[in-house]
C-alpha cells in the first residue's frame, strides 16, 4: 500500500516537471480512482445517506491535511567577484499539517462558492550550489501560513453516496513566522491560483470530502532589497543571484461538513 507521504512525492513529481498536460493527466487518474468506487456504490442499490444535505442554503464545516511546499528559482547568472556562481533548488519535501474552517454557499445544483480560511504550518529545505565549485550551502525555511482560499466548487450528479467535483480559486497566505537574518528572505505575503479535485462522501451523519488542490503562486516572493546584508558580501550573493522566486503547493485534506 503507498503512504501518504510517497503520494505526495509522486504528485509533487508531476506537478514539477509536466506543466499543464501532466496534470491534466494526474486529474484523469484521480477521477479513475473516484469513479469505479461510485459505479460500485451505485450497484449495490445502497439507500442515500443524508438526501437533503445539498439542499441547504448555507454548509459549515472544517478540514485538516497535510500539503507540499515548493519554490521555483529563475537565476540570472551572476557570478561574485571570486568566480562563484550559484543555483538553488528544493531537492525534498517535508510534508506540513494544515487546518481550516470551512463556510461555503450554495448557489446552483452544481455551483458552490466556499471560503475556508485557516493555517498551514510547513518548511521548505533550499539548496544553494556553487556550480564551479561544487560547494553547497543549505537553508531550512519554516513557515505559519494564515491562508483565506476562495474556491467555486462544480460538483457533478450525485451518484447514491458519492459526488465527485472539481474546483478552481485563489487564496492569499500571510506568513506569521518569525524571521531570522538568512541568506534567503521571503515576502510574508503571496497570492495562488489553485484547481483541485475532490469527492462528496454520505456518510449516516455526515459528509466526509477527500480533495487534492494544486496551488500556483503568482508573485515573486523573494526579498531582493536586503540592506541588513549590505556588509555581508557572504550571505548576500544568493540572493544577488537570483531574479524572481515564485512558490507552489499540493495540499491533500479531509472536509468534514
Amino acid at each position: 500500500m503507498i503512504s501518504v507521504p510517497k503520494f505526495f512525492y509522486y504528485l509533487v513529481s508531476l506537478f514539477r516537471s509536466g506543466g499543464v498536460r501532466t496534470l491534466a493527466m494526474t486529474i484523469i487518474v484521480l477521477l479513475t480512482l473516484v469513479f469505479p468506487f461510485q459505479m460500485s456504490s451505485q450497484r449495490q442499490q445502497k439507500l442515500e445517506n443524508r438526501p437533503y444535505a445539498d439542499l441547504k442554503r448555507w454548509h459549515l464545516g472544517f478540514s485538516v491535511g497535510m500539503h507540499l511546499q515548493d519554490l521555483k528559482f529563475t537565476h540570472n547568472d551572476y557570478i561574485t567577484d571570486d568566480g562563484q556562481q550559484l543555483k538553488a533548488e528544493v531537492p525534498g519535501y517535508s510534508p506540513g499539517f494544515c487546518v481550516n474552517v470551512l463556510g461555503a454557499l450554495r448557489m446552483h445544483k452544481y455551483f458552490e462558492l466556499r471560503l475556508s480560511p485557516g493555517m498551514y504550518f510547513g518548511s521548505k529545505n533550499i539548496t544553494m550550489l556553487d556550480v564551479n565549485s561544487g560547494h553547497v550551502e543549505r537553508q531550512d525555511v519554516k513557515s505559519a501560513y494564515v491562508v483565506a482560499p476562495l474556491d467555486l466548487k462544480i460538483s457533478g450528479d450525485r451518484l447514491r453516496n458519492a459526488r465527485p467535483y472539481a474546483l478552481v480559486g485563489v487564496m492569499g497566505t500571510f506568513d506569521v513566522s518569525k524571521k531570522r537574518p538568512e541568506p534567503l528572505r521571503f515576502n510574508s505575503f503571496d497570492a495562488y491560483l489553485t484547481v483541485g479535485i475532490g469527492c462528496d462522501f454520505y456518510l449516516p451523519f455526515f459528509k466526509l470530502n477527500p480533495e487534492v488542490k494544486f496551488c500556483f503562486g503568482l508573485t515573486d516572493v523573494l526579498q531582493h532589497k536586503r540592506p541588513d546584508l549590505s556588509d555581508n558580501p557572504e550571505m548576500i550573493k544568493m540572493t544577488n543571484s537570483l531574479k524572481k522566486v515564485k512558490s507552489s503547493m499540493i495540499v491533500i485534506t479531509f472536509n468534514f461538513e
